[in-house]
Formats: structure tokens, sequence, C-alpha cells
């Protein structure tokens, strides 16, 4: 398999002592990886690195080859990603935000534009002012501008944030789809279990900074009932819940 994504012993601690310790992973490609661990384990830090947010103490991350330390453009190139919130420009149209979004890329024209709109159930909103939008609609376009570049990898933090059930299932099947037919690999953080267990092939449980256990979501419910029981054993079993 073909490892796209590679983490390796990294570090970042910050003076109130949290922080990311000896972090190590692979994802190959057309992996949907989830990102789980309670509130203040890492995951924000950990993706912010990732995408050149911040700087390590120590350690590397390499997405497709590319060290993001040493060849940040180079590494960045096929990559989409939402961290912490989507934000957009909030006096242009839904439309107007990806055709400003477009220009950093090649070959992004207009029929590009409206098929992201669609498959995000955003069409309908393409020539609306972006400040009326609700959390869940300004999310649907933050995955529109996300997959715009058709990325190989997308990196993406609390994706289901704002979305109404509908919502959820749509960019579950999103996702999943793009994994299947177009081999892109997914790294996803989120709060919601349910939607990860349904989502992701792939489980890493962070905590206290540290990657505490990562195996298949198939592994995972073979063995436990639901991938929250999965998730609360393992948490347990390092000092807390």
């Amino acid at each position: 398999m073909e490892k796209v994504i590679e983490i390796i012993n990294l570090n970042k601690v910050y003076k109130n002592g949290r922080g990311i310790t000896d972090i190590n992973l692979e994802i190959n490609r057309g992996d949907i990886f989830g990102f789980l661990g309670p509130n203040g384990a890492g995951k924000t830090t950990t993706m912010k690195i990732m995408t050149g947010l911040i700087k390590p103490d120590s350690g590397d991350v390499k997405i497709l080859g590319h060290s993001v330390m040493e060849e940040f453009e180079k590494s960045m190139a096929k990559v989409g990603c939402i961290i912490e919130t989507a934000e957009t420009y909030q006096y242009l149209t839904a439309y107007e935000n990806l055709k400003q979004f477009s220009r950093y890329y090649k070959e992004i024209d207009d029929k590009r534009i409206d098929y992201v709109l669609e498959i995000t159930g955003m069409l309908k909103f393409k020539n609306e002012i972006t400040r009326k939008f609700s959390l869940g609609m300004k999310q649907r376009l933050g995955i529109a501008a996300a997959i715009l570049s058709k990325p190989e990898v997308v990196i993406l933090d609390e994706p289901f944030n704002g979305l109404d059930v509908e919502g959820m299932i749509d960019m579950r099947n999103i996702i999943k789809n793009l994994a299947k037919e177009e081999k892109t690999t997914f790294f996803i953080s989120s709060h919601l279990i349910h939607d990860v267990e349904l989502t992701c092939n792939k489980i890493g449980i962070l905590y206290g900074g540290r990657m505490i256990n990562i195996d298949t979501t198939k592994n995972i419910l073979n063995n436990y009932a639901s991938l929250e029981n999965y998730f609360v054993s393992e948490v347990e079993q390092n000092g807390r819940i």
C-alpha cells in the first residue's frame, strides 16, 4: 500500500505542559482516518502542524513523500483542509468565494465550482451572500472549498460541526465516495463518534498528547459493540473518562 501521510516522532509541548509527545502514524492512499481524543488531547495541534500552521519542537510530517517542514509548498500542493473553522469572505456569494479560492489552483473552471456546490448541497445558494449563512451552510461551503482543487489528501477538523442530520449523511457520503472513486485520503478529527464510526475505516486515539492506539474500524467493531464503547474503554485504561 502507498503511504500518503507519515507522522514521525512528532513533538510539540506548550508552556502550560499540554501538547503532543512522540506521535507516529502512517496513513495509506484511500484511507479515511478518524482522529479521536478528549478535549485538549492535542488533535488540533497535530493537524495544525500537518498543515504548516505551527512548527513542532521536533519530528516531521510527510505528505505524498514531501516534508511539511522542509518542502512546504510541495507537501501542500495536493492537500485540501479545514482547521477549526470554515471561514469565508462574508461580503461575497458562495460562488464568488469559490471563484476567489480557485485562483490559487490551475484548471479550476466554473464547471468544477458548480460541481462541488452541487455535491455539498450548496448549488441553490450559489448567488447568496455568505454573511447570511447558518453554521451548517458555512460548513458545507468549507467542504466545497476543501475539495475544489481535486486534492489527493483532505484534512478536516470537525467537518460535521453545525450540520443537521441530512447534512451529516451528505458529508459522510461525499467523503466515502471520494475515497472509493478517486482514492482521496482523508484525515478527520471529530467529537461526533457515531459519524466517525460510519465514515472512517481506520481509527487513532490520542490521549494526554500521546497516541494510545491505532486500529481498523472493522477490527474494533469485531471486539466492541460500538466505536463509543471502544473509545471509553481505551480512555479508561489510560486514566480518565
